[in-house]
């Protein structure tokens, strides 16, 4: 349950731009003032009850992320009274006492757990048609730039809440542009890291291949801070062995890093058709290349059969890696299988009112191992060697760019989502590479993000070219209005 404030604070916090820094007590009335109540962003699923408690504590840790406020996506674990949920009724009372790793070395770095944001149910992956951040426990989240508009997913609760100024910052996971989509909609920073930078222990998951958690904050160089913190080796997560070797300080050199020589693939076929769009593509260019980047026009197709084996590979690893994470739980009634949550969903017809779970049932029944070893390592190679790799060799440049995403949609829980086909973040996501998103704009006041896809364990490049290109920006980025789009 989230704490409620009076109406002299609520007064005092709505429709207010979030300050340059802030006290757990500001992010708590702020939460109350627009999240609880006003446009009732429904950004925020449950606050830490000690938050205010640990503050003191936190503060007193030397660093740079000494007493700073986040929240962390409701899939990955945090110690304490609050449930990790996925946003699922199934697991609404399920607490673990356990933090994620991540979280961990969080609070280690000083950091205050203000609570846990919503997100689309299980990460999105129950239903081949859903609302993006609808979820059985939370409700729908709103777009703070435009209430009756998307904010994306899966991590919407994250993008939504940091857009609002209701954290610092906040942990986003992605398997396939969920950490990116919801960034680019919101109009923030966030950063899908190369797989394995990031320990996934004690998160609900979908693919071992493709999940990570990630950094969404309202500038590069504090998702550089939280990388800080959270990059490195887990004995838990295989995936992570090399990640020790390949961290480093990923804010060293940040403020002075220079677009001046760096060749950046233009890669225009993933820019949409919408004119406004592609003109605040050119404008974003034109910024580039004043700050002295080269760029260079790559082509490139995606292979039907690279989404059509990913999805093979999605649906295998989901019946697989959920079981494994249920049967860790700790409570005696908890769910165990994936079959468990598919009979809980046809048992409460609130789980399945807006949209079904086929996604679950086909996973459910997708178990031929070669055929998904075979799936894995024609994605792989499509994406990475083929995809990703070949681009950068053969036009001899350090990173890929495109826009992230098209603007956000209208809500929609009876037809669901309305996707664009603009962005090259499947690619990353496949390829497990890294993938960042900084603001660059709007289309009629609805944000749009630029993307810097590099090659795998090229984290800290893609980070200094999104400062680069941050500094260098000369088109103003949009303010939530938290009203109903065209108010």
């Amino acid at each position: 349950m989230k704490l409620r404030w009076s109406a002299c604070v609520l007064a005092l916090f709505a429709g207010t731009a979030p300050a340059s820094a802030q006290t757990v007590s500001d992010y708590l009335a702020r939460i109350a003032a627009i999240d609880d109540a006003g446009p009732q962003l429904n950004a925020v699923l449950a606050i830490n009850p000690d938050a205010l408690k640990e503050e003191a504590a936190a503060r007193a840790i030397k660093g740079p992320l000494a007493g700073k406020a986040m929240l962390i996506k409701d899939n990955v674990e945090v110690a304490g009274p609050m449930p990790t949920t996925a946003g699922s009724l199934a697991l609404k009372d399920s607490v673990t006492g356990r933090d994620a790793p991540l979280v961990g070395s969080l609070r280690k770095a000083g950091v205050v757990i203000l609570g846990k944001t919503n997100l689309s149910e299980w990460a999105n992956i129950r239903s081949s048609s859903s609302s993006s951040g609808w979820s059985a426990v939370g409700g729908q989240t709103k777009n703070p730039h435009a209430i009756d508009r998307s904010a994306c997913g899966s991590s919407s609760g994250s993008g939504a809440a940091i857009a609002a100024g209701l954290a610092w910052a906040a942990i986003g996971t992605e398997t396939d542009g969920s950490i990116t989509c919801p960034a680019s909609i919101n109009g923030i920073v966030g950063f899908k890291p190369t797989v394995g930078m990031v320990s996934r222990t004690h998160i609900v998951p979908i693919s071992h291949s493709q999940d990570t958690a990630g950094p969404m904050t309202r500038s590069v160089a504090d998702a550089a801070l939280v990388m800080n913190a959270i990059a490195g080796t887990d004995p838990a997560d295989p995936a992570t062995a090399e990640a020790d070797r390949r961290k480093s300080d990923f804010t060293a050199g940040l403020a002075t890093a220079s677009l001046k020589g760096l060749r950046l693939g233009v890669m225009r076929k993933q820019a949409g058709s919408h004119p406004v769009l592609l003109a605040l593509f050119e404008k974003a260019l034109a910024d580039l290349k004043a700050a002295g980047a080269e760029l260079i026009d790559v082509s490139f197709d995606t292979p039907p059969d690279m989404g059509r084996d990913e999805y093979s590979v999605l649906l295998y690893e989901l019946r697989e890696d959920m079981g494994a994470y249920l049967r860790t739980l700790p409570a005696a009634n908890s769910p165990r299988t994936l079959a468990d949550l598919i009979a809980f969903n046809k048992a409460h017809p609130e789980e399945l009112r807006w949209f079904g779970q086929d996604t679950f049932e086909l996973a459910e029944t997708t178990t031929d191992e070669a055929a998904y070893q075979a799936a894995r390592a024609n994605s792989l190679k499509l994406a990475g060697p083929e995809g990703i790799d070949r681009l950068l060799r053969e036009h001899r440049v350090a990173l890929l760019i495109a826009p992230t995403d098209g603007p956000a949609w209208p809500i929609d829980l009876v037809l669901g989502d309305h996707f664009s086909s603009v962005g090259a973040g499947n690619l990353a996501a496949v390829a497990g590479y890294p993938h960042l998103t900084v603001p660059m704009g709007a289309v009629e006041g609805l944000p749009i993000g630029l993307s810097f896809i590099g090659a795998k364990w090229d984290d800290k490049r893609v980070l200094e070219a999104g400062a680069a290109y941050e500094r260098a920006r000369t088109v103003a980025v949009p303010v939530p209005s938290l009203k109903r789009w065209g108010e």
